[in-house]
């Protein structure tokens, strides 16, 4: 297999992950760093990218992706938390928010009928998406190789610009990163959750090895990790550059959130042009990402549920994204981050696991005991994030290690794994090596 090839696999993987929010984290924090900027997205790309990166290694080790990396604590657990997985990564949250925010920042400016713009936008942009996602053999050579390098110039014009033009002073730390900033970027970087979306993406590029001829397990991996480190590569180097317009734009106002900020940098840079090439770059953003989680989904619910074609999933996905983002996206959103909270530390536990898997010779009983403790958590979070009462708990829960910085699952996590080794242990039976190879 060619070079290029990898290379544009690692393009193809970037453009899947760079959605909008990836724009919004890292200039967020470089407007409230400030003088601490550079510690702070240092520990912000070791979560940010390093999480994502490594879990699509970890799917890359195994034949059939998500289902049989959860499938190692059960195999109907495998299959029901997978799909659970791609619904909301796919048509039930973040299809339908990528394209409300691609509208609100590169079309609502210039629009008073928000309504009937919004319905006009959503129809063309899912005709798009779907057309681009209907062969997923060429997802690499339509996004890889022709949107994913208009994105890069879109920001490198972005960022050259800033670092002629902004020329303020950088600012002293805010609050929030004057004791620890980098591990209140680490924190920060964690809280993207872009790991869950790497459960789809990593069976994507595994696909794109196979269509190219590549069957070896031990070649994929290395290919994958390759791919992996170009994606890398260009999330660090875009975080870096975007994260750096945050600190200079300190002087420049004050801004709400991060898409402000963006907004304001691009208004300065480049007036009106600016906010079109910003509602280019967060256009192309929302459409890459889009494309692979319909991808995605139509490659996992087409082998699973029977009867039902690929195509037939991606127009399926296509339609429920396209109603969603035209209805009470925000009530959506309220119902989805619970979810999120809850899946979150399920999937860096697998990918953990996946990886010391020897150390504990591959125990289910491990593997069910890390998950079991951490779901705890995970639900007592996700009702904490749907704004449920949980004071009878919460005196308990919080007693608990890194619990204020949403970390508090990951003690449980160490216990349970450790009773289920135990457990296992005693009964003397350890599932042979080769039950858990690619």
């Amino acid at each position: 297999m060619k070079a290029k090839d990898t290379i544009f696999v690692g393009f193809t993987l970037f453009a899947l992950f760079f959605g909008a929010g990836n724009l919004i984290y890292p200039v967020s924090l470089g407007i409230e760093s400030g003088t601490s900027y550079i510690p702070a997205i240092i520990g912000f790309v070791i979560t940010g990218v390093g999480l994502p990166i490594i879990t699509v290694a970890a799917i890359s080790l195994v034949r059939n992706g998500a289902v049989q990396l959860a499938g190692r604590v059960h195999p109907m657990f495998g299959l029901l938390f997978t799909a659970m997985v791609y619904l909301v990564i796919g048509p039930f949250f973040a299809i339908p928010r990528a394209a409300n925010v691609a509208f609100e920042t590169g079309i609502a400016p210039f629009t008073n009928g928000k309504s009937m713009a919004l319905f006009i936008f959503t129809v063309l942009f899912f005709l798009f998406v779907y057309w681009v996602s209907r062969n997923p053999s060429k997802l690499v050579d339509r996004v890889g190789q022709i949107l994913t390098p208009v994105l890069f110039i879109a920001i490198l014009a972005l960022v050259i610009g800033s670092f002629f033009i902004l020329d303020g002073p950088i600012q002293p730390a805010g609050e929030k990163y004057q004791a620890q900033p980098f591990f209140t970027g680490f924190i920060e970087g964690y809280l993207t959750m872009d790991a869950i979306a790497s459960l789809a993406f990593g069976i994507i590029v595994v696909a794109s090895f196979r269509d190219r001829g590549v069957t070896d397990p031990k070649q994929i991996t290395s290919l994958t990790l390759k791919a992996g480190l170009v994606t890398a590569v260009g999330l660090t180097s875009v975080y870096v550059s975007i994260g750096w317009i945050g600190a200079k734009m300190a002087t420049e106002g004050s801004y709400d959130n991060g898409s402000a900020i963006l907004a304001g940098a691009a208004q300065i840079l480049y007036g009106d042009v600016g906010t079109i090439l910003l509602g280019l770059i967060v256009g192309l953003a929302c459409l890459t990402t889009c494309i692979g989680l319909t991808v995605a989904c139509g490659q996992f619910f087409s082998k699973r549920v029977p009867g039902l074609s690929y195509q037939h999933v991606i127009i399926i996905v296509s339609l429920i994204s396209f109603g969603i983002s035209n209805i009470g996206l925000n009530q959506i959103i309220a119902y989805s981050v619970p979810v999120l909270v809850f899946v979150y530390p399920i999937t860096i536990v697998l990918v953990a696991l996946t990886f010391m898997s020897r150390l504990f010779r591959h125990s289910t009983y491990v593997y069910r005991g890390a998950i079991l403790f951490t779901s705890v958590i995970g639900i007592y979070d996700g009702l904490v994030a749907f704004g449920a009462d949980v004071s009878a708990i919460e005196p308990l829960i919080s007693q608990l290690p890194l619990f204020e910085l949403n970390l508090s699952w990951v003690f449980p996590a160490l216990i349970g794994g450790l009773i289920g080794f135990l457990f296992q242990y005693l009964k003397g039976e350890f599932p042979p090596k080769e039950s858990y190879q690619n």
